[in-house]
């Protein structure tokens, strides 16, 4: 059981690097489009000029060619986040072992007689991949490609041999194991794959049956997990997956709920958003309903400490409103009221299925800076956007009204309301700003995870740095919270401890004393 939370954790954390490229991705496609949307020019005349409607073509367009390609980057990227050293030869394994699994498929389809005609791809669930016909896998390619990469240089690569044979030790081993292996790969995956295909279909079919329930179980499973750091294994196959959905745009097939939008705000040819946008409707309790918690702590906080609630509040809500990072102020109530936090999960699922029950089919996946750029230049009948704001005011009140009665009712100590001889925190304000000299912090933090010999791999995620150690009870969290970290969650040898937005300067101090 140790080593498969181990294993998921290690998982979770790879899909983020590529994961995380994406939102960009869909910036420059709104950019794109604000620049070459026509109706836009009817309001702002100087957006009409044919170069900036070519400009903008040419930004959305171009960012568009990475969502279809997404297959490739996850079988990069998976690598980068798996690999314990030498990330940039693991992410060249992963893109080796890539194209060669899909040659290996089309060479298997070609021997079999199955490779269909170009007008009948798609009935017979094939695809073209970088110029090559395979089984339409989408982003599964990548990912399974990317993980076994990923796998097997951690094992293979420290390999190493004397003398003639020194050339082909390290990550040239590796290479020698990968292409007999994703070779294989694709020959099994071409007798597989339809089978898997059929029971993907299956899943995604009973999801949708499910309908609004099966949006609220949905949100309710991504945001529990967040303290676990599972959660992306939740919404990343709806995200980028066919269970998120399939949906033909502009000439071209794309599959899951976020590929399906950046493509849809491209196409001047759609009308309306998908309701596959239900998928990635995130955003309603990172940008309404968690600032209004946050609310509810401030006004049942002691009236002699209002004042201090209020300082640490107000950034925790805002970095939620404004870009949806929630561990901030997720984590000033995850500890010392674990009920709120279920409270919080399940307000999220209602939240989510709101969305879907009054048709909703605005982008708001994170914060009001994306909600902004994303929906305001689509208008509002390709992308209802007001709608979204309905259902967000909806789950403000009710965010508020609950967390108020919770707190009041069973005597929470959240921000503001502990005992008088505590201090009221989110650990401390100084510390989640990050603000001085990092003189010592590296020290201190190694010192906290059990000292150098007992960290094995150290990384970060957008909040988090994520670490394996070999001894996970030598971790001192007191000494660690005392480096500003709001929250130490431990599973199997993997250590996640929570600093937020400046985690990355935690990292690099850390890796600088190791």
């Amino acid at each position: 059981m140790k080593r498969a939370v181990n294993a998921l954790q290690n998982f979770g954390k790879s899909l983020y690097g590529p994961v995380l490229i994406l939102p960009i991705v869909g910036l420059f496609i709104a950019f794109g489009n604000v620049l070459g949307n026509g109706a836009l020019a009817g309001y702002l005349p100087f957006l009409g000029h044919p170069l900036i409607q070519s400009m903008g073509l040419l930004i959305s367009k171009s960012a568009v060619s990475v969502l279809v390609n997404l297959a490739l980057v996850f079988a990069v990227g998976i690598p980068i986040g798996l690999a314990t050293r030498d990330k940039g030869y693991a992410a060249l394994i992963g893109l080796v072992t890539f194209v060669v699994f899909i040659n290996a498929m089309n060479v298997t389809l070609q021997l079999q007689g199955a490779l269909a005609p170009a007008d009948q791809m798609k009935a017979a669930g094939q695809s073209m991949v970088l110029g090559v016909q395979v089984l339409e896998m989408g982003v599964f390619a990548g990912i399974l490609t990317g993980a076994l990469s990923g796998y097997l240089y951690n094992k293979y690569s420290s390999v190493q041999f004397n003398g003639a044979m020194a050339i082909y030790s390290g990550h040239c081993f590796v290479a020698i194991i990968m292409l007999p292996v994703s070779m294989l790969l694709g020959v099994v995956m071409s007798e597989l794959w339809p089978f898997a295909q059929h029971g993907i279909s299956t899943l995604a079919l009973a999801i949708k049956g499910s309908g609004p329930f099966g949006v609220a179980i949905y949100g309710f499973l991504e945001r529990i997990l967040v303290p676990t750091g599972l959660h992306h294994l939740v919404y990343t196959p709806f995200l980028y997956t066919e269970l998120g959905g399939t949906q033909d745009v502009c000439g071209a097939t794309y599959q899951g709920a976020r590929n399906i939008y950046f493509a849809e705000m491209a196409c001047p040819d759609v009308k309306q958003l998908s309701s596959t946008v239900v998928w990635d409707a995130r955003g309603i309790s990172k940008m309404f309903g968690l600032p209004a918690a946050a609310l509810a702590m401030y006004v049942t906080a002691k009236p002699e400490r209002k004042a201090a609630a209020k300082a640490i509040l107000i950034p925790a809500a805002l970095t939620s409103l404004l870009v949806g990072v929630t561990e901030p102020i997720e984590f000033s109530f995850l500890f010392v009221a674990p009920l709120l936090f279920v409270v919080h999960a399940v307000l999220t699922g209602i939240g989510m299925m709101l969305f879907s029950l009054l048709g909703v089919h605005a982008i708001g996946a994170n914060g009001i800076i994306d909600f902004i750029l994303y929906n305001l230049p689509l208008g509002t009948e390709k992308s209802n956007w007001p709608m979204y704001i309905v259902v967000g005011l909806i789950m403000s009140v009710l965010y508020f009204v609950i967390f108020r009665f919770l707190i009041l009712h069973f005597r929470m100590k959240t921000p503001g309301r502990e005992e008088d001889d505590q201090e009221t925190r989110l650990y401390s304000k100084q510390e989640y700003q990050a603000k001085g000299s990092n003189d010592g912090l590296g020290e201190a933090i190694v010192v906290g995870l059990g000292g150098r010999d007992n960290i094995e791999v150290v990384d970060n995620c957008y909040t988090r740095l994520r670490v394996t150690v070999k001894d996970v009870a030598i971790v001192d969290e007191p000494r660690l919270k005392a480096t500003g970290a709001k929250g130490i969650i431990k599973q199997g040898n993997n250590v996640q401890v929570v600093y937020g937005l400046h985690v990355k300067k935690m990292r690099e101090a850390v890796e600088t004393i190791l």
